[in-house]
């Protein structure tokens, strides 16, 4: 696929005589730049206004009088009658002014006729229907690679002026700064990576740590997505060898992103992982987050969903833009079925909207985001979401072994200042068969209250005492474990 070309769709929209042009991007400055390159390929002049300075013509000449006003600059604008282009500032907040929302369509329907347009910059910007169809919108690609690599280069040679500065990353350790970097704009790029330098005078492997902090700001600044704290490792996950040999050879493209895309490979899509509760689904997702070094970011559909007409899917539209922009990172949806089983009438068909076009993302995104969604009954799933190219594999997460129950126990025992070795592990992993991890762990919660409250040490004792008023969920919904090994046979491959 060819690359969008802003320049190039930014004269064509001129030529075609729109009267309003948006370009989406974050980056007004880099906007601007766009406008001056245009306004010279079509020899065009050029106005710029702001608020505060006026409506002025670029170049060192002051404002015209008396248009710091929004009503009076498309007054000058509409009576000028001049082929030419104008750059707007801060357009967004006048437009929720009725009387000048409607003076901004007279302006803009008379230069329609002209050669010439208005021109703003933001991201997502909101406008009335009436100036949404006179309108048309240009997409300002985020910073490639190059360009990081060029801040970086430029960044510390402005510094080393000031200061000593060091750059102790290695090839490899540059692209992984610059994958991590990806989603941010130049100015915000810059800002990270100079603090990370004047901070030790270094640009380091750790600095990493600097780029996922900002980008932490970015999800809690937006508020749709969590930014989930990693502290477990696959260290932490019991069993589950299939997934984790899967995963680990896709480890090689996030430590090497641009010898792997050399080889002609693609970041992974992600994974389904479906199964019986508490058998370390959820962990799984931290755990492949910290292996990678990446942004861990949740998405909550409680957070998506809204009364109010549209706001679901305009939500949903803010989660993904925010992911893509953390990009690289891992999308973690626990229990998906939740979120799109219902897609009926009793919602007004916004679960179905709103699921339709998380397929769409799903299957087209361009960022770097691996997805991790669990599923407890998968049957309530959409046939859609089994699709090859919605995710690389689903896996099937079962019941540990009697193997994976022994670590289970002693990864539990030593989290809680047990000393594994001093229980007796055989006994306690033949009285666990038929328990979830999570089953496990809680039964050796529970025994430590009890060993607390007698005011006794931990012992085989209590624990097996613990685990023998546990019924576990194998027992209870016996039949629904059945169920899902059924459908899980020869439609997914196997986790454990």
């Amino acid at each position: 696929m060819a690359k969008s070309d802003p320049l190039r769709d930014l004269e064509l929209l001129l030529r075609s005589r729109y009267g309003l042009i948006v370009i989406d991007t974050p980056e007004e400055d880099r906007a601007e730049t766009l406008v001056r390159l245009v306004a010279d390929h079509v020899s065009l002049p050029l106005f710029l206004w702001s608020r505060s300075r006026g409506l002025r013509r670029d170049g060192p000449r002051g404002a015209v009088y008396g248009t710091t006003e929004p009503a009076q600059m498309l007054a000058h604008i509409g009576s000028a009658q001049l082929n030419a282009l104008y750059y707007l500032s801060g357009v967004d907040a006048l437009l929720g002014d009725p009387s000048l929302a409607e003076r901004f369509k007279e302006t803009v329907t008379m230069l329609g006729t002209k050669t010439g347009a208005i021109v703003t910059a933001g991201a997502g910007l909101s406008m009335p229907e009436s100036l949404r169809r006179l309108s048309a919108t240009v997409s300002l690609p985020l910073p490639d690679p190059d360009e990081f690599r060029t801040l970086i280069e430029r960044v510390a040679r402005d510094l080393r002026q000031r200061m000593k500065v060091q750059i102790e990353l290695p090839d490899s350790e540059i692209s992984r700064l610059v994958s991590h970097l990806k989603g941010l704009t130049l100015l915000e790029a810059e800002k990270v990576l100079t603090r990370a330098i004047v901070e030790d005078g270094r640009l380091a492997p750790n600095d990493l740590d600097h780029v996922i902090a900002y980008k932490k700001q970015i999800v809690e600044r937006e508020g749709v997505l969590e930014y989930y704290p990693v502290e477990e490792t696959m260290q932490e996950v019991a069993d589950l060898a299939g997934l984790k040999a899967w995963l680990a050879k896709r480890t090689h493209f996030i430590t090497s992103p641009e010898k792997a895309g050399d080889f002609g490979l693609t970041f992974p899509k992600g994974v389904l992982l479906v199964g019986v509760p508490g058998c370390g689904k959820s962990l799984c997702a931290k755990a492949v987050a910290m292996e990678w070094k990446l942004p861990l970011l949740k998405l909550d559909p409680g957070r998506l969903y809204n009364k109010y007409m549209g706001e679901s899917e305009k939500n949903f539209r803010l989660a993904m833009n925010t992911a893509e922009r953390l990009a690289p990172c891992v999308l973690f949806i626990d229990e998906l079925e939740k979120a799109f089983a219902s897609g009926g009438s009793e919602d007004g068909g916004v679960s179905q909207r709103v699921l339709g076009t998380f397929l769409s993302w799903m299957q087209d995104r361009k960022a770097d985001v691996f997805t991790v969604a669990t599923a407890n009954d998968v049957t309530r799933l959409p046939a859609e979401f089994l699709r090859k190219g919605r995710f690389d594999e689903v896996f099937f997460v079962d019941l540990p072994n009697a193997e994976a129950r022994l670590a289970i126990l002693r990864i539990h025992l030593k989290k809680r200042s047990q000393n594994p070795d001093s229980f007796d592990l055989a006994a306690l992993t033949n009285a666990t068969d038929g328990f979830s991890g999570a089953e496990i762990e809680q039964a050796i919660v529970s025994a430590l209250y009890t060993a607390f409250a007698d005011k006794k040490p931990l012992s085989s004792q209590i624990l097996c005492a613990e685990i023998a008023a546990t019924q576990p969920l194998s027992r209870t919904m016996a039949e629904r474990v059945a169920a899902i090994r059924e459908w899980a046979a020869g439609r997914t491959v196997g986790a454990n």
